[in-house]
């Protein structure tokens, strides 16, 4: 059974259609039930300590009684405005131990809820300015910051989640091959990688080729579909704008075995759309296309093709298919 999960946050949007006699942000739980009304969709991701609204076993027994299961929780670093200096990289040995503690309590609650994945987006990490940073000291904080919060439980996957920039103008984590690195120098096995396909495109990297890279060193923990034109993080909606590119991503993954929940990263917000129908609509593009990519990855013709690196035969090959011919 396929598995989809999508980004709480997406479901606030558009909230007078849905709560036109609410006042104020809808609570992540509205967001929560809201999103339950989507058909196909499984599970839901939460923000660490955003959408912890109460004790983790509580907050898990809520999410269930609306059918959905949790999948995992992502660090989000806003709770100390010094974070906006970075988080495990601060130059504050306060803030920092501050960063690292609260992501120890977060893998906790993930570990409580019975969801033992933890997703670092370390965006605020970073550095704006020439002559702002020491970069040998940034890299090696950031570096005991993973391994220090990986060894807090091994039994919790750590996956981190890369990009280029924003809110820092470089981020310490721009690329696939920077991120494997420090997955390297930190040594431990329970750390991963969630692949972003809009963060891929806008670090300039082929997503197939970047999954096919983490699964040579490392492991893959998490797929965030989404699309965009590759000059920021758009969240568009699957398929929108890079069909075949997202086809060839879940034909690699596919191929490499990944097992693990498809998750929507999109900003229905941005554009004024309602979030159930957005979602409705990745969910049935998501699932058109893994349908091809278990054709394209059984095609032995298409495998003679890209073995010989003849793309104008590999193209029709999967334009048929995508046809459905």
């Amino acid at each position: 059974m396929i598995r989809f999960a999508t980004r709480l946050n997406s479901f606030a949007a558009k909230a007078e259609a849905e709560w036109p006699d609410h006042n104020g942000k809808p609570t992540p739980m509205m967001a929560a039930r809201r999103a339950s009304k989507v058909e196909g969709l499984t599970h839901v991701d939460l923000n660490y300590p955003d959408h912890m609204t109460d004790e983790p076993k509580a907050v898990r027994a809520e999410i269930n009684d609306m059918g959905l299961q949790i999948n995992g929780l992502a660090m989000r670093y806003y709770t100390n405005p010094g974070f906006k200096l970075g988080a495990f990289t601060h130059p504050d040995p306060v803030v920092r131990r501050e960063a690292i503690d609260l992501t120890r309590q977060g893998i906790d609650a993930a570990l409580e809820m019975g969801a033992p994945l933890m997703t670092l987006w370390l965006g605020q990490d970073g550095f704006d300015y020439s002559f702002q940073g020491d970069y040998a000291k940034m890299w090696a904080d950031e570096i005991d910051g993973i391994r220090e919060v990986a060894a807090h439980a091994p039994e919790c996957l750590i996956s981190i989640e890369y990009k280029p920039n924003e809110p820092r103008s470089f981020a310490l984590l721009p690329d696939v091959a920077t991120t494997l690195l420090a997955i390297d120098e930190v040594g431990l096995g329970n750390l991963g990688v969630t692949l972003d396909f809009a963060h891929v495109l806008y670090a300039d990297e082929m997503p197939a080729f970047a999954a096919a890279q983490v699964a040579r060193r490392s492991r893959l923990l998490g797929v965030h579909l989404n699309d965009g034109y590759g000059k920021r993080d758009d969240g568009l909606m699957v398929g929108s704008v890079h069909p075949l590119a997202t086809l060839e991503l879940l034909t690699q993954i596919t191929r490499d075995g990944y097992d693990g929940v498809i998750y929507f990263d999109t900003f229905p917000d941005a554009s004024g759309i309602d979030p159930v129908e957005e979602c409705a609509a990745n969910i049935e593009m998501a699932e058109r296309l893994i349908a091809i990519a278990a054709q394209a990855e059984a095609s032995n013709e298409l495998r003679s093709a890209i073995g010989e690196q003849n793309s104008p035969l590999s193209q029709r090959i999967v334009q048929r298919l995508m046809a459905g011919r």
